[in-house]
């Protein structure tokens, strides 16, 4: 595909809005890649990522290895996640602490729209649509409604770690910050980017690229010889992980990092008890928001 400037600047922010919803444990940057219209090529992207290409990259034919694998598209959706990552961090780790409920306001508005949008991806409603539906909205509760651990901070397990998190990330409905809260290492990891702490870095980004490679393959062919079934199922994910995403919570319990921050470990959803009506702007903000970036992408699509 040819692309010029403006497009590849396109996918910058594109990717930058991967990068934002990635930080946050709840929402999926998978779900941000499907309603921008860049799921499927990202996918097909990072499987071409295999031993034929990699011989390619060894033999020192760089600029066919870089054309086998979008070279191109890959560097600038991974560009404008790490610029969203860096510069995100620490606002939206703030954010969290001081504005939850308005922050998962707006979150719970942009996934309530996704659902929408992504389900209207399945071009026939039948038995086996509705059951893989349900099983999704099952998956993904059962998953929210899990009790984060406390698990080792060695770097074996960040590897793991990075390795089952990437996986979630490029699932819609299912963030892989969340996998990393209930992993026990989403503060870990925030900590780590926030400080510039390289090897622990390097090792989850290692797990990471280990992981994406395989599960997209995975992905991939489901999208291919089982579309509506596995749009379906991606779907139910989204709205089984809205449970995550509801913003008036009460703490039941808490644990004590290790850097001696008290962290919630059980939390509840409750009814709503104060910024009733900020929050529903917010939440209609966010909904508006996927509403805008989907008739953008079908408009790209169309030119």
């Amino acid at each position: 595909m040819n692309r010029n400037f403006k497009d590849y600047s396109l996918l910058i922010l594109k990717g930058m809005g991967m990068g934002a919803a990635d930080v946050v444990p709840g929402v999926s940057g998978g779900t941000i890649a499907f309603i921008v219209g860049i799921y499927q090529e990202l996918l097909d992207s990072i499987k071409s990522i295999n031993k034929n290409s990699l011989k390619l990259l060894f033999t020192g034919k760089l600029l066919e290895f870089w054309k086998a694998i979008n070279g191109s598209f890959l560097l600038s959706i991974v560009g404008g996640i790490g610029i969203s990552v860096f510069s995100l961090a620490k606002i939206i780790t703030w954010l969290l602490a001081t504005y939850p409920i308005l922050v998962w306001a707006f979150f719970f508005g942009l996934v309530l729209s996704s659902i929408y949008f992504v389900s209207k991806d399945v071009k026939q409603w039948n038995w086996k649509t509705i059951l893989s539906y349900i099983l999704g909205i099952v998956a993904a509760y059962f998953i929210t409604v899990t009790t984060p651990a406390e698990t080792p901070d060695n770097l074996f397990f960040v590897f793991i770690c990075g390795a089952i998190a990437i996986c979630a990330m490029i699932l819609p409905g299912i963030s892989g910050s969340f996998i990393l809260v209930l992993l026990g290492k989403y503060f870990y990891i925030m900590e780590a980017v926030k400080t510039l702490n390289i090897p622990v870095m390097l090792v989850f980004m290692c797990g990471a690229v280990l992981g994406i490679t395989s599960f997209s393959r995975l992905l991939s062919f489901s999208l291919r010889r089982f579309h509506d079934t596995t749009i379906a199922v991606l779907a139910g994910f989204m709205l089984g992980s809205l449970n995550k995403v509801w913003p008036w919570k009460e703490t039941i319990e808490t644990y004590i990092d290790s850097h001696g921050a008290i962290k919630p470990l059980i939390e509840k959803n409750i009814l709503p008890n104060q910024f009733l009506w900020e929050a529903i702007g917010l939440m209609l903000v966010g909904f508006f928001l996927v509403y805008f970036l989907e008739k953008l992408s079908m408009k790209g699509n169309k030119a």
